[in-house]
């Protein structure tokens, strides 16, 4: 027996059914990044030594500056939807897109420079958690990008057939891509200015 896709919220949650599943997947991933950030406090605390100003600031800032644009563009697409503006909508998840992909570029050459000067995850303590906690973000972003990419190509064809649903999945994957933009302004500060 399927579960039938409604769009109607539920009287008991206020939520979709889509909507209520990818806060629950949500849940999940803040307890995989508050186990991050707790090693990173707890190897922090514990090192006898902790390098200051390792880390290139002006770059992470300008990739902090291009995700948050990222997430206006997708509150933009998802906006256009609920207007039935297709056109439009399709520009601004291409720019989400975009601006996924600039921040994928700035980190590779963020991470070319350290992995240069020997600043390896093996290096120290420092660059282990440093590569982990980026890395899992970065991973995140691809799935989200993945996920943008496919409704701006093969999915795009529930556009016009199911308007209501594509929307509805659109936001899904809208809140999915604030949830990362939103970790990445915790690690900003955390591992770049503390």
């Amino acid at each position: 027996m399927q579960i039938p896709y409604v769009v109607d919220t539920r009287p008991d949650t206020g939520l979709y059914n889509g909507k209520l599943g990818v806060w629950l997947f949500l849940a999940s991933e803040v307890m995989l990044f508050g186990g991050l950030f707790s090693a990173y406090v707890l190897l922090r605390m514990g090192a006898p030594v902790w390098p200051r100003h390792a880390l290139n600031v002006p770059m992470a800032a300008m990739n902090t500056a291009v995700l948050i644009a990222s997430s206006m563009t997708m509150v933009m697409a998802w906006a256009s939807l609920k207007m039935r503006q297709w056109t439009r909508a399709r520009g601004y998840l291409a720019a989400t897109l975009f601006f996924g992909a600039i921040f994928l570029v700035v980190k590779f050459f963020e991470y070319s420079e350290h992995l240069r000067a020997g600043e390896n995850p093996a290096h120290s303590m420092f660059f282990a958690i440093y590569y982990t906690l980026t890395g899992v973000h970065m991973l995140h972003l691809i799935a989200g990008m993945l996920a943008i990419a496919y409704f701006l190509g093969p999915g795009a064809r529930m556009m016009r057939q199911a308007p209501e649903q594509f929307t509805n999945r659109i936001e899904a994957v809208g809140l999915y891509w604030h949830f990362v933009d939103l970790i990445w302004i915790f690690l900003f500060p955390t591992l770049y200015l503390v």
